[in-house]
């Protein structure tokens, strides 16, 4: 058994290992990774203090606003969305009518995914990101995207299938549900009473001056108005305080009840293999990435697709936010985040 640690060596192990991150991505360009470590008696930074894109972090967000109108009775688990949606907006999305609120929060709908699917005309919807940088995308051409250049990928609860265009949908019901648009449910319902006052919807609501760099398939889009493709599915950029704000207002509480939470938290499909997935939720199973590591915990949060990071273990009072700028550097960002985990075993 490793024996103790304190947090002044648990800080200085981290620095050690952040300082040869970061100059191994000096060398490839890449700025320091934005890196916020919770646990008791301890708090821990690195990088550069900028707000950032949370990329698919703020599924956890759109997750919580929906189960607190089924907290409300405004609907329930099993509401179908084609009960809330009229038929035009959901045309071609499904294979069979039928997908409900619950399938769509945990991608068993079978619907396509927009940001990552394959398409089956055209390029994919990354390339579109890229090559149109002053473009605003809005909830419609999203949808759109996933009705003329894909196809459902399954019978609603078929299978497990990751679907940003689900997400899409479901911030799509909360407007009709609640008579208001997305920006304003998240700030009034999510935000604010998480207490997250540096973020913001990234370009659908006044933000930050400047956020974080942004590298996807290794060009720099912090900057590209075309970014605004994240909307219900991921577009919220925060500081890591508040990224960790978020994940601890989930856990205690102040978003959605213990219950509800429990119930969110409980995987259910596998992701990939160490990670679980429950109601716009994930789970970590450190062991599913190596047997080495059997024994640490199972934070609960949510990966970004840029390798941003928000898990946090309530019963043990941690917290860990990563931000790694960039899809090709999920890789980098879990070493990093086990590297976390081992040390915070320790103390």
């Amino acid at each position: 058994m490793p024996r103790p640690l304190t947090t002044d060596a648990i800080t200085a192990s981290l620095d050690r290992h952040l300082d040869r991150v970061t100059r191994h991505r000096a060398r490839r360009g890449l700025p320091a990774p934005q890196v916020r470590v919770e646990a008791p008696g301890m708090l821990y930074r690195h990088g550069e203090d900028l707000p950032f894109h949370a990329a698919s972090i703020g599924k956890l967000a759109t997750a919580a606003l929906v189960a607190q109108d089924v907290e409300s009775g405004r609907v329930d688990w099993t509401t179908r969305i084609d009960e809330i949606l009229g038929g035009d907006e959901l045309a071609s999305l499904f294979a069979v009518p039928g997908a409900t609120i619950e399938q769509l929060l945990g991608h068993t709908s079978g619907a396509a995914d927009y940001f990552e699917g394959p398409t089956v005309t055209g390029p994919r919807f990354i390339r579109r990101v890229l090559d149109d940088p002053d473009h605003r995308w809005h909830p419609a051409e999203l949808l759109d995207f996933s009705r003329e250049h894909q196809r459902p990928v399954a019978r609603p609860g078929e299978r497990f299938a990751y679907s940003d265009t689900g997400y899409v949908l479901l911030g799509r019901a909360l407007e009709v549900v609640n008579g208001a648009d997305y920006t304003t449910l998240l700030r009034r319902r999510v935000l604010k009473p998480a207490g997250m006052t540096t973020s913001a919807l990234w370009l659908r609501e006044p933000g930050p001056p400047r956020i974080a760099p942004i590298h996807l398939r290794g060009v720099e889009v912090s900057r590209y108005t075309s970014v605004s493709c994240g909307w219900a599915g991921g577009g919220v950029v925060a500081t890591t305080d508040d990224i960790a704000r978020l994940g601890r207002a989930l856990s205690d509480g102040t978003l959605v009840s213990p219950d509800t939470w429990a119930r969110m938290s409980r995987p259910r499909a596998r992701f990939r293999a160490g990670i679980r997935y429950g109601l716009g939720t994930m789970r970590l199973d450190f062991a599913g990435f190596s047997p080495l590591l059997r024994g640490l915990p199972h934070p609960v949060g949510h990966l970004g697709s840029l390798a941003t990071h928000l898990f946090t273990d309530a019963e043990r009072g941690t917290s860990v936010v990563l931000n790694f700028h960039g899809g090709r550097e999920m890789v980098a960002s879990f070493q990093t985040h086990i590297r976390i985990a081992q040390l915070l075993a320790r103390l």
